[in-house]
């Protein structure tokens, strides 16, 4: 099929984004990589009358460490992240989650806001975001706010962007002292959307206790979703102590739209979900005591 008849618009600067944002309405899609909209359009399960491509739009790329945290433009590739040494060492969960998003042609065209905005509950920057802290800026002709991941996530394939704004950067904070990151996930083939999948991230003090700790969730709920009574069973345990057959149940147990669809049922997602959690928590830990 054939995408349905749109006008197409080409902003360079920011400004001229949000401003043809605000005065297109509800009309308007921004387009950054494309890699989950254009197959959309093609199927015609969304329609709109104006595309604005943000492509070209300049000061939305980028990668920069400063003051503790690494700020990265929305329109960088996940193909630069995934080649960045910055992000290696400064947010090791977000590099290891990059290869795990579809296949190198998807990467070397699909953006982090692109990714972050279209919100897929399956996908796996937003469970890093949440997992992290992240906090994502956006721009309207009224200027700038910031808004903390966990608020960002509205609904299915929604978020807090209103339709005249525009993503413009994520900021990451860097984890000081002894931390470990891993993600882990299940997919029918490599390159899939995850049946179910979760991101960790473990801080320890000088005891070995965890004094910090975020587990995002993905391929689990209607949203991307972060396992709040998990992390407070782990806090200020041992790291030892913490079993994670059990966190991984702690994180799934109380999880109450589960998909139940042709890939896998809602009891496969959990039982599986748990696992994942549990998997990675593992080398998490293992990394944080070997830092």
């Amino acid at each position: 099929m054939k995408p349905a008849p749109f006008e197409y618009h080409a902003p360079t600067t920011p400004a001229e984004a949000v401003d043809l944002l605000s005065g297109l309405g509800d009309g308007a899609k921004v387009l950054a990589g494309g890699q989950s909209l254009v197959p959309m359009l093609a199927l015609r399960l969304a329609v709109f009358e104006h595309l604005v491509d943000v492509r070209r739009v300049e000061g939305i790329r980028g990668i920069e460490r400063q003051n503790g945290t690494v700020r990265i433009g929305a329109g960088t590739t996940q193909a630069a992240i995934e080649r960045s040494p910055e992000v290696a060492a400064a947010v090791p969960l977000l590099a290891r989650a990059t290869p795990l998003i579809g296949h190198f042609q998807i990467r070397n065209r699909g953006t982090l806001g692109g990714s972050l905005a279209h919100a897929d509950p399956a996908a796996e920057y937003p469970a890093v975001a949440l997992a992290l802290d992240a906090e994502l800026e956006i721009l309207s002709a009224q200027g700038t706010r910031r808004v903390r991941a966990g608020d960002f996530f509205t609904g299915l394939w929604t978020t807090a962007v209103a339709d005249d704004e525009l993503l413009t950067a994520v900021t990451f904070p860097v984890w000081a002292g002894r931390g470990g990151f891993a993600v882990d996930e299940v997919a029918r083939r490599h390159g899939d959307f995850a049946l179910a999948g979760a991101c960790v991230a473990v801080g320890l003090d000088g005891e070995g206790r965890v004094d910090r700790c975020g587990i995002g969730l993905f391929g689990l709920g209607p949203v991307p979703l972060r396992a709040p009574a998990a992390e407070s069973a782990a806090w200020g345990l041992a790291a030892g102590d913490v079993d994670p057959v059990e966190l991984g149940r702690a994180a799934t147990a109380d999880l109450a739209e589960v998909p139940d669809d042709l890939h896998a049922p809602a009891d496969y997602r959990r039982r599986v979900g748990a696992v994942t959690v549990a998997r990675a928590w593992r080398r998490a830990v293992e990394e944080a005591q070997g830092g």
